[in-house]
């Protein structure tokens, strides 16, 4: 593979293994420097030795992406071994996995609220905290990547109402961002991924589960969409009738002279 990443910086959370460990080798062969998080620091320096053993620089730094103090600790650090560079950030970390898979079937409102938490405290808060971070570096050295690992649970229903929000919150965040970046330099981009062979996740269960609410969301699409042509209806003529009304109320002000009274008022 040809080093086209020398010199470069890079960051890339939730990368002990999985999707996150796959991104930092491959940074890493292409000759980046790559600094990885995750909360255990067994399973980060086990990845970091095999981006190593494909010839790439990697330091392992264990930090929860839903503690603030912990990222900024990160980014200072990189700051100060890296002369104030980063190139490239790749927000992957992610929290409450197997939470989703063995909550599937319940409603939002079957679940405690604190599932928003477990969900989105890294997976969203924890993305723009990083970002926030990262784009502190790249704007003063007018150019970087901001990369956030999301899934197609943001463009339609998938596991929960939680899970949809945060990935389709962070897919907007980033169109945001874009606006704020304008003529300074940094891009972003947003990956959409399949599900993945994880350590931990039982894929087959994983797709099974998928498949079952792509399929269940279809059908309910098709229904909302009967149930809203006829809605929509309704509200038209509502509104319609309640324009004309008003519509006849304006003109009768008109037609009478202004009152004190209506001075006051």
């Amino acid at each position: 593979m040809a080093k086209a990443l020398i010199g470069k910086v890079c960051i890339v959370t939730g990368a002990s293994r999985g999707i996150g460990k796959g991104i930092a080798l491959q940074l890493g062969e292409a000759g980046a420097t790559v600094y990885i998080t995750g909360r255990n620091m067994d399973t980060l320096q086990a990845a970091a030795k095999e981006v190593e053993a494909r010839g790439g620089s990697c330091v392992p730094v264990v930090c929860d992406s839903s503690k603030e103090e912990q990222v900024s600790a990160l980014f200072g650090r990189v700051k100060q071994e890296q002369g104030g560079r980063l190139d490239i950030l790749v927000n992957n970390a992610y929290a409450a996995v197997q939470g989703i898979l063995s909550n599937h079937g319940k409603r939002f409102w079957e679940l405690p609220a604190s599932v928003w938490d477990d969900i989105n405290n890294v997976g969203l808060r924890g993305h723009y905290i990083c970002s926030v971070y990262a784009a502190q570096m790249m704007v003063e050295a007018k150019q970087g990547l901001i990369v956030v690992i999301s899934s197609m649970g943001g463009l339609r229903y998938i596991f929960s109402v939680a899970y949809g929000v945060g990935k389709a919150a962070f897919g907007n965040a980033l169109e945001d961002m874009l606006r704020d970046f304008f003529l300074i330099g940094i891009n972003h981009n947003v990956v959409l991924r399949k599900l993945v062979a994880a350590e931990t996740l039982d894929l087959s269960k994983a797709i099974a589960i998928a498949q079952a609410c792509i399929e269940t969301d279809d059908k309910l699409r098709q229904i909302s969409s009967k149930c809203w042509s006829s809605t929509a209806s309704t509200v038209h003529k509502i509104v319609s009738v309640v324009s004309r009304e008003a519509e006849r109320e304006i003109q009768e002000a008109y037609k009478r002279p202004i009152t004190r009274r209506d001075r006051r008022e």
